[in-house]
């Protein structure tokens, strides 16, 4: 880079439009029961081809629990819906309330 690039050293993400796609689309998050009375959080809502595999590696990590990736919603374990909702705020994206 030039010496005189007023550019240089910032934060610049190699796309800045890649977080218009969390600001344009709301999810939803829900709570089931399946069997034996165990807790699932189910993320659906997400738009476009995005691969949701490392979203929902990173809210496991941060729960602490399982969880998977079935067609267009992401699957965690557990009764974490509100700490769900906080991650997925905290990440950018709208939460359907």
């Amino acid at each position: 880079m030039s010496d005189n690039d007023p550019f240089e050293g910032l934060d610049v993400p190699d796309d800045p439009t890649a977080d218009l796609d969390r600001a344009t689309q709301t999810l939803s998050v829900r709570t089931e029961e399946r069997r034996y009375g165990k807790k699932m959080v189910v993320v659906e809502g997400f738009e476009g081809d995005r691969d949701l595999s490392d979203l929902a590696s990173d809210l496991k990590s941060a729960l602490g629990t399982g969880g998977t990736v079935k067609e267009n919603h992401i699957e965690v374990q557990g009764d974490h819906g509100d700490r769900v909702v906080e991650l997925l705020r905290d990440r950018g994206y709208a939460i359907d309330a």
